[in-house]
């Protein structure tokens, strides 16, 4: 936990006070408030919850809760600055250790969730950081190497989607159930910055045809164009900064579509290697065809605010992970989400088409 914690800290150690404190973006929190919630879910859930000591700071309980704090006011309350958030990080970090010390560390699937936590947020404000042209240099880390686009088939058949009880997972990819898969074929990498820019010079975001009523609604109230990144990035790239309806809109220009995430299973499953048959993975995560939702059997857990207040049609699931994702936390099976309209996430699109 404590290299996660260096990293962390790491991240924004060139990131002045006055940036910190302040609102970068409306979509997304303060980095200070990222520290000070980073606190305060660790001291919720191992000091208190597990380890059954008061809160060091009772007060800071709801100020860092996201649901009781949505961040849309993330920037007008009275929270900790920078440096005192940073010294709230220690001295609950300090309360851990000893936990850890006099008592263990169970259960073991709580401090497991902590330590994703964190590093979870740490793709988040490295979100608020790219939105500030405020990354750290050399990132993102995005290979200029896709290679040609070919089709892989995936050949019909059932197959076994979600975890058990293995290795740690969300309560989202649990349990692990039976799916039955029709034939298709997936693209071998993700779409690149210059095949999105042949998507735009062929009027891709004029062709209302190209688009769902929704994501023609959006593109025309956002008066939106491709992200910048994608304009000034390496041809050979991957795409990134893609939110769904832009990646539905796509996949139409291609003569393709979206994978289900059923689909984007199986494939990355098909084969040797972490991302099976799913080359290129592993750089943008790729928005999927399917809304989310709990598979059968499922139960919430440990707290139903994790996953299941997100259910239902609003949201889409994205899968893989990012180039800013920590490999502890990117698997085959790990279930990402957000609205259709959101491209401040590290997402692109790989494609997908009937058989």
């Amino acid at each position: 936990m404590d290299g996660a914690r260096r990293r962390t800290l790491a991240l924004v150690a060139d990131v002045s006070g006055e940036q910190m404190n302040r609102v970068i973006d409306p979509l997304m929190s303060p980095l200070a408030w990222d520290l000070g919630h980073i606190a305060a879910y660790e001291d919720l859930w191992l000091a208190h919850r597990c380890g059954g000591a008061d809160l060091l700071e009772p007060e800071l309980a709801s100020l860092y809760d996201a649901f009781e704090t949505p961040r849309a006011v993330r920037g007008d309350i009275d929270a900790l600055d920078a440096e005192d958030a940073v010294e709230y990080l220690a001295r609950v970090r300090e309360r851990t250790r000893t936990l850890a010390a006099d008592a263990g560390t169970e259960p073991r699937d709580i401090w497991e969730m902590v330590l994703r936590h964190e590093m979870q947020h740490r793709e988040t404000m490295r979100q608020t950081l790219a939105i500030g042209g405020l990354l750290p240099a050399g990132e993102p880390t995005l290979a200029a190497d896709a290679g040609g686009l070919s089709w892989v088939d995936v050949a019909a058949g059932t197959f076994i989607m979600g975890t058990e009880g293995e290795r740690f997972s969300y309560d989202n990819e649990r349990p692990a159930h039976e799916v039955h898969v029709a034939a298709f074929s997936i693209a071998s990498r993700p779409a690149t910055n210059g095949e999105w820019r042949a998507f735009v010079a062929d009027g891709g975001y004029e062709r209302a045809e190209l688009w769902s009523d929704e994501g023609w609604t959006w593109l025309r109230e956002e008066g939106a164009g491709p992200h910048p990144d994608i304009a000034t990035g390496a041809e050979d790239a991957v795409a990134c900064h893609v939110c769904w309806h832009e990646a539905q809109a796509f996949a139409r220009h291609a003569g393709a579509r979206l994978p289900s995430e059923a689909e984007w299973e199986k494939a990355a499953r098909a084969g040797a290697g972490a991302w099976g048959a799913l080359g290129g993975c592993g750089q943008v995560w790729e928005w999927t065809a399917s809304s989310f939702g709990g598979y059968p059997g499922f139960v919430a857990h440990p707290y139903p605010e994790y996953s299941e207040v997100f259910f239902g049609e609003r949201y889409r699931v994205l899968r893989g992970a990012s180039w800013a994702t920590d490999a502890r936390v990117a698997s085959a099976t790990f279930r990402n989400w957000d609205l259709p309209s959101r491209r401040q996430i590290f997402a692109g699109v790989r494609l997908a088409r009937d058989a």
